[in-house]
């Protein structure tokens, strides 16, 4: 009795050593993903500057960028909802930019009960974000580019349909301002961060196994001595 007094003392210490540095573990990942989300917002609120003319797809992402020119009429829809609208649609624009580049411009957000904006063409000022949006999964549908309707920002694909620059602007602020769109700008909400709740699992666990543990030593140590 004495001998599984021991062992199962042993073996309980190494099993809540685990439990608890793994806890340790998910809060070192917890300072690093907020030291990276603080990085990203601090890029996303920067000065905005001139696009760059050869964009790269990961150092210029979330660069903020002011761009004047004219939409062209040309655009697409792509489906998306939110929490306080609903179903509705993305809607993304050609920019002719006074230099002549053609680049695309998410709008914003657009309902599918709102009547959509008649004229999407003429001078035009954008303050925004370089974006490539990572949404193409297994189950997203094909677009269907006969109807403009697209099912995710696939960045490639939309500027192989408009004729553009693969390099995509979501809007933060337009001049003038459309009434029917309102924009969705780049944010660092949608980038997981659930550590925290890893943290409080782990520790969790840790305390229950000590309690649990406590238990059956008790036992054991009543039976012995």
């Amino acid at each position: 009795m004495r001998a599984r007094f021991i062992l199962t003392l042993v073996l309980a210490l190494i099993m809540l050593a685990i439990l608890i540095s793994l806890g340790t573990w998910q809060m070192q990942r917890l300072a690093w993903k907020r030291g990276v989300l603080a990085d990203i917002e601090a890029r996303i609120a920067a000065a905005p500057a001139d696009p760059p003319a050869r964009p790269d797809p990961a150092g210029d992402r979330y660069l903020p960028v002011r761009v004047q020119g004219r939409l062209t009429g040309e655009g697409v829809r792509v489906l998306a909802s939110t929490r306080d609208r609903g179903a509705g649609y993305r809607i993304v624009e050609v920019l002719e930019t006074d230099a002549g580049r053609r680049l695309m411009v998410d709008l914003g957000f657009q309902p599918v009960a709102a009547p959509e904006a008649t004229d999407l063409s003429g001078p035009f000022t954008v303050t925004g974000n370089l974006h490539w949006p990572d949404e193409l999964d297994r189950w997203t549908p094909p677009p269907e580019p006969e109807r403009g309707l697209f099912f995710a920002r696939d960045v490639p694909t939309l500027a192989a349909h408009l004729g553009t620059e693969p390099l995509l602007i979501v809007a933060r602020r337009t001049e003038p301002a459309i009434a029917s769109i309102r924009p969705l700008p780049v944010s660092t909400e949608a980038i997981p961060n659930r550590h925290l709740e890893y943290v409080i699992t782990w520790f969790s666990f840790a305390a229950i196994w000590s309690v649990m543990t406590g238990v059956v030593l008790w036992r054991i140590w009543r039976r012995t001595f």
